[in-house]
């Protein structure tokens, strides 16, 4: 076992597309954003549930289009910049703002601006946004839109090894599938306590070690999270 330790870093989101975890729940999405810009239409929309992956590939896009990123909530305050520029755009969050005429007028005005790529990412698929104009609503609807789904097992555990790598920990390969399988089945929670585990190790001066691990599952099993004992974990 190493005997490295966490560092007191902070880690910002690796977004670059060798950190992306290609799956059957993204595939098409992301064999989508790589043609770019042989795309069949200027605009397109990512959407899927909270934490499955379409920020990233938004980034992934940016960095290969050069676009600019604007999140939904900023976007009236920001759209001058987004017009004034030729650049592609990504907006972020769409559909998590509630519906306003105006805003929808200098969406539109975005996507009739020629030869101009824009990426939408929300939360569901672009014919169940909110509108207030007929006009956005038919826009929204004959939107070209790949749906990432929920991540699998297989995923999660690519998800773990790869935010562990991040932080240049090295963790038993154990590790990934019992955290996959005792924790709930979100990238967000397997964050959280790939986080939560690197502040331990580095507080406790210990390695993160498959050890470490059961001790915080058992610790945190008041919180909703079942106990974990050495016995249960299977050998891979």
């Amino acid at each position: 076992m190493s005997d490295q330790f966490a560092l007191p870093l902070l880690h910002s989101p690796d977004f670059t597309d060798s950190r992306f975890i290609v799956a059957p729940c993204n595939g098409r999405a992301f064999d989508f954003v790589c043609r770019w810009p042989d795309w069949p239409s200027s605009a397109a929309a990512l959407f899927g549930p909270t934490g499955c992956g379409k920020t990233h590939l938004a980034h992934v896009w940016r960095m290969r289009a050069d676009a600019l990123l604007i999140e939904g909530r900023e976007f009236m305050s920001k759209s001058a910049d987004a017009r004034k520029s030729t650049r592609p755009v990504v907006i972020e969050d769409i559909d998590r703002e509630p519906p306003d005429g105006a805003r929808e007028h200098l969406l539109m005005e975005l996507l009739d601006h020629p030869g101009r790529s824009i990426l939408f990412t929300g939360r569901n698929p672009p014919a169940q946004w909110a509108c207030v104009t007929g006009d956005w609503r038919s826009r929204t609807t004959s939107l070209l839109a790949f749906g990432i789904e929920a991540p699998d097992d297989g995923f999660l555990s690519a998800l773990a090894r790869n935010l562990f790598a991040a932080r240049q920990l090295a963790v038993p390969p154990q590790v990934a599938e019992l955290i996959v399988t005792r924790l709930e089945r979100t990238p967000d929670a397997i964050a959280d306590f790939v986080a939560a585990a690197d502040e331990k190790a580095f507080c406790a001066k210990r390695p993160v070690s498959l050890r470490l691990v059961l001790e915080m599952l058992g610790e945190n099993a008041v919180d909703g999270l079942p106990s974990a004992c050495p016995a249960e974990v299977r050998p891979l």
